[in-house]
C-alpha cells in the first residue's frame, strides 16, 4: 500500500511513460493478448487502411499500458490533486438529470480513464457502483481501498448488489455500471458489437424500465502530453436494450478508438451458453 501511495504521487507524465513501456512489454510477451487486441481492433472495421490500422494498434498498446499505470494516481493520490487533472464542461448534463428526482444510470465503458470518471462523480453526488471481485482475492481489499472515495459505494456483481442499485435509484441517487463487461450466463443476451455477437448485459435495460431513470454515458478522455483528462457526460434518451446499448457504445468508441480496451475479451461466450454463429446474430 505504501509503495502504491508513493507511486501515485509521481507526475502523471512519468506514470504514463512507464505505462507505455508496460503496455509494450505485455504485448510482446503474450501472443494471446497481442492477437486478441489486433483481431478486435481489425474486425471493428473502424480502420480500413492497413497503415492507419498499424498506427492505431501502436497507440492502443500505449494507451492500454497507460490505463494500468495511472491507477495508483487515481486510487491513492490526494483527491484534490487527482480532481485537478480533470476538465469537465458537461456537468450540467448531470445536474439537469438529477433535478428529475429519479436517479441516474451512469454507463462507463472501458474507454479512456474510466476509473477517474467514477471518482470525479462520487466526489459530487452519492454513487453506488457494481464491481466484479477479482480472481486473486488478496487484490479485493486493495481495490476497495482505492475505489471507495468521496461519496461512492461499491457493491459486488451479485443479487445483493443488484438490489442495492434498485434501492439507490428509488432514493433518487445515481448508480454506475460498466456496460461492456461480459456478464455471466443468464445475465445477458447476444447482440452485435462492431458487427460481431457479444454477450451483453441486460441489467441496464431492466433498471431503466423499472426506475425510468435517465441514462448518461461518461468518458474521461486522456489529453495529449499527459495534461490530464477531459470528462464528457452524454445523455442517452429512449429505451436502451442490449442492441441499443451496444450501438451507443460503438458511437462513443468511434470518437476515440485508440483509447478503448481492445485487449479485453469482449466476445467470449460465458460458461454454460451455447456457441453463437456470427451471421446468426445479424438482425
Amino acid at each position: 500500500m505504501t509503495f502504491l501511495r508513493l507511486l501515485g504521487r509521481l507526475p502523471l507524465a512519468w506514470l504514463h511513460a512507464l505505462g507505455v513501456l508496460l503496455g509494450w512489454l505485455t504485448y510482446l510477451a503474450s501472443p494471446v493478448y497481442a492477437a486478441r487486441m489486433r483481431e478486435n481492433l481489425t474486425r471493428s472495421g473502424i480502420y480500413t487502411d492497413p497503415r492507419e490500422l498499424e498506427r492505431a494498434l501502436r497507440d492502443c498498446v500505449a494507451h492500454t499500458g497507460r490505463s494500468i499505470a495511472e491507477i495508483p494516481k487515481v486510487w491513492f493520490d490526494d483527491e484534490q490533486r487527482v480532481t485537478s487533472l480533470v476538465r469537465c464542461g458537461t456537468w450540467n448534463v448531470v445536474e439537469d438529470a438529477l433535478r428529475e428526482g429519479r436517479g441516474i444510470i451512469f454507463l462507463t465503458p472501458h474507454l479512456g480513464c474510466f476509473e477517474i470518471s467514477a471518482m470525479y462523480t462520487g466526489q459530487r453526488v452519492p454513487l453506488t457502483v457494481l464491481y466484479r471481485p477479482p480472481k486473486q482475492r488478496w487484490l479485493e481489499p486493495l481495490m476497495m481501498k482505492g475505489r471507495i472515495r468521496g461519496r461512492m459505494k461499491a457493491e459486488p456483481a451479485s443479487l445483493k448488489g443488484v438490489r442495492a442499485l434498485y434501492k439507490a435509484l428509488q432514493r433518487g441517487e445515481p448508480i454506475g455500471i460498466l456496460p461492456d463487461q461480459a456478464p455471466q450466463f443468464g445475465e445477458g443476451a447476444w447482440a452485435d458489437f462492431f458487427g460481431r455477437p457479444a454477450y451483453t448485459i441486460t441489467l441496464v435495460g431492466r433498471l431503466q424500465k423499472q426506475s425510468k431513470a435517465p441514462v448518461i454515458i461518461a468518458f474521461a478522455k486522456r489529453l495529449p502530453q499527459s495534461r490530464g483528462y477531459e470528462l464528457l457526460f452524454e445523455r442517452h434518451d429512449g429505451e436502451i436494450d442490449e442492441r441499443e446499448l451496444n450501438r451507443a457504445l460503438e458511437d462513443l468508441i468511434r470518437t476515440c478508438p485508440t483509447q478503448y480496451l481492445w485487449s479485453y475479451n469482449r466476445y467470449k461466450a460465458p460458461r454454460g451458453s451455447a456457441p453463437v454463429v456470427e451471421h446468426e446474430s445479424k438482425a
